[in-house]
């Protein structure tokens, strides 16, 4: 989508600004070459603001990995250091937080963003730099496209938008679907273009399509238009913060039909916010802390041993990102930019918490799995996975 006028200049300032020679190792403390110094990496994230959640869930994972692979001795002999800024949320903020990452800090590689904008936001700096970054959870497929420097770790939003639609048409036997999406927001752009021309490629009909702005209080509007045209099912490629008011007024107007979205639902403040009005409704994600899986088991265990609760997909998702750069500085022997470049390019077969990592041509990763969880008595379960040969769940639904 359109990004606003701030936003393109505070990225075109970055740009100019960091337009300096690629950084290489330096002898400090933090960057130096022997075995002593640590090695600085960057975080950036949503620590604050409208998907403060998001970050926070990223933030834990990563320092979560982190010590772990620095308390079983560091990589290759050197300690992992994270430095963390909070971008409030916000695109422009993504940008400056970055510039002073890579400028100031001198940071080998960055980490983060959650939500698509923020990302493509700061993806051109890095890549002006020659300075990995990995977003752990950024499902716009334009985030990696930005550069070869710029790697994820989640499958893309036309997997997920495409694998939604066909298992509410085919699996579920729902024809008739209403979308509500966040016009501000790249991400729910985005997800809605690749639902919606997948579900009318396979018959389905979209009844209607409303937008809103992510942080308005009053959706009834829109609903109301949806209301007229009885759809089965509203389809809201959102964030948590709003999509928990739209299913309040959705009931409140005597909408009972079921509201189903992506990723970007992921959040313990969804059902805080959104209570029984959620109940039946389900979202697209990469993992589920139940799956019996040896890795999640341990990874989930580790975390409610630290933290005190169960971690979502976005720490998931961060925690396999953490670890990923760490093999790869490791394969690396190095942290210069063009080396931890093609290291992190190289992974493949990395058993991960959100499945077996194989980064393709594209710097994406190829084959991964994608679970659908419900809402069931005020509590999350998991309704299907769909595999990535097709969109046939692998597990019956509730």
């Amino acid at each position: 989508m359109k990004r606003n006028l701030l936003v393109a200049l505070t990225c075109a300032l970055a740009l100019a600004f960091l337009g300096c020679p690629p950084k290489t190792e330096s002898t400090g403390t933090t960057t130096s070459s022997g075995a002593e110094g640590e090695i600085l990496v960057g975080e950036y994230g949503s620590l604050t603001g409208g998907q403060a959640t998001f970050g926070n869930s990223t933030h834990t994972a990563i320092m979560l990995a982190v010590d772990g692979i620095n308390a079983a001795g560091g990589v290759n002999g050197r300690k992992i250091r994270i430095q963390t800024e909070d971008d409030q949320s916000k695109a422009e903020e993504a940008a400056n937080t970055v510039t002073k990452l890579i400028s100031q800090d001198r940071v080998v590689a960055v980490l983060g963003e959650v939500a698509s904008s923020n990302s493509l936001a700061a993806a051109p700096i890095c890549q002006a730099n020659k300075v990995p970054m990995i977003t752990p959870s950024s499902t716009n497929p334009s985030v990696t496209q930005k550069g070869d420097y710029i790697f994820r770790m989640c499958f893309l939003d036309d997997y997920q938008g495409a694998a939604m639609a066909r298992y509410i048409h085919n699996t579920l036997g729902l024809n008739k679907v209403a979308v509500l999406i966040d016009n501000k927001s790249d991400y729910s752009t985005g997800l809605a273009k690749y639902f919606t021309e997948a579900f009318t490629s396979i018959g389905g009909q979209i009844v209607a399509t409303q937008s809103f702005t992510s942080g308005d209080a009053d959706f009834r509007a829109q609903l109301t238009a949806i209301r007229t045209t009885n759809p089965q099912l509203i389809y809201i490629p959102a964030y948590y913060n709003d999509v928990g008011q739209i299913a309040i007024q959705a009931r409140d107007l005597g909408m009972n039909m079921p509201l189903a979205g992506g990723d970007g639902w992921e959040s313990p403040k969804l059902i805080e916010i959104g209570g029984k009005a959620l109940e039946g409704c389900f979202y697209s994600n990469h993992y589920f802390p139940g799956d019996p899986d040896p890795a999640v088991r341990d990874f989930v265990e580790k975390y409610k041993q630290r933290y005190g609760a169960t971690p979502d997909a976005l720490a998931a998702l961060a925690y396999d990102a953490a670890r990923v750069l760490a093999e790869a500085i490791k394969r690396a022997g190095k942290t210069d930019g063009p080396a931890l470049r093609d290291a992190i390019a190289q992974t493949k077969g990395f058993k991960g918490v959100t499945g077996t990592i194989n980064l393709g041509p594209d710097r994406n990763p190829e084959g991964k799995t994608l679970v659908i969880v419900e809402v069931k008595n005020l509590a999350l379960a998991l309704k299907a996975k769909v595999e990535p040969a097709g969109a046939a769940p692998a597990t019956g639904t509730h």
